[in-house]
């Protein structure tokens, strides 16, 4: 494999400076790998040692649990909000796009799912359930801190590493997490891996060989 703080590096170095934060990008090529089979797709959170520089925004959909909820989470919708929300797709699909991730509470879950599992289902946003007795805390501070790791249809793993203020050691550990995180749930591990790539924002693409 090639190394990959060099290749950060590089990244760095060929990306023109600008007037905003960029963020790092990292992307993860597969193949021989049949996306059609339900069992090779993934979806999961996944904490990266040394954070995304961004704090993600969890929203809460809550039923016994409301005033805990409002204590740690950026958003908390109400059984009764629920049901309201049915009736306003774009709404919805505005908040889908605000919020990183959302939790459901137990009881809610049904709920969920009939009224506006349609629209945050398509978008990977199903909310994670909460079960009883659950600290809510912890879970939410966790989910904060990270990131979706997603494959659906396309063979190619996009995700945020890390904002442009972040060193280079933090950058490369971050990625490689990541990559290894990939390789574990893949059904042949490295041999469904082309290649991956690195770039900042607005960045040209700096290519690292994984075999």
């Amino acid at each position: 494999m090639d190394n990959i703080l060099e290749k950060v590096k590089e990244a760095r170095a060929g990306a023109k400076k600008r007037k905003f934060e960029q963020t790092w990008d990292f992307f993860i090529n597969l193949k021989k790998i049949d996306l059609k089979r339900p069992e090779n797709r993934f979806n999961f959170s996944f904490v990266l040692p040394n954070g995304s520089g961004k704090q993600m925004k969890v929203a809460v959909f809550a039923d016994t649990i409301t005033e805990e909820a409002k204590k740690h989470a950026d958003l908390v919708i109400t059984k009764q909000e629920i049901e309201s929300l049915a009736s306003h797709k774009k709404k919805v699909k505005n908040l889908v796009d605000e919020y990183d991730w959302f939790f459901g509470e137990v009881t809610v879950m049904a709920l969920i799912g009939k009224t506006l599992g349609t629209v945050m289902g398509p978008r990977g946003k199903v909310p994670k359930p909460i079960p009883p007795r659950t600290k809510l805390e912890p879970v939410i501070q966790s989910a904060k801190n990270s990131v979706r790791i997603l494959i659906k249809d396309n063979p190619v793993v996009h995700v945020q590493i890390g904002k442009e203020n972040m060193g280079d050691e933090s950058i490369a550990a971050n990625a490689e997490a990541v990559l290894q995180a990939v390789k574990e749930k893949l059904p042949k591990g490295w041999e469904n891996i082309k290649s991956a790539h690195v770039k900042l924002t607005m960045g040209k693409p700096v290519k690292i060989n994984v075999r």
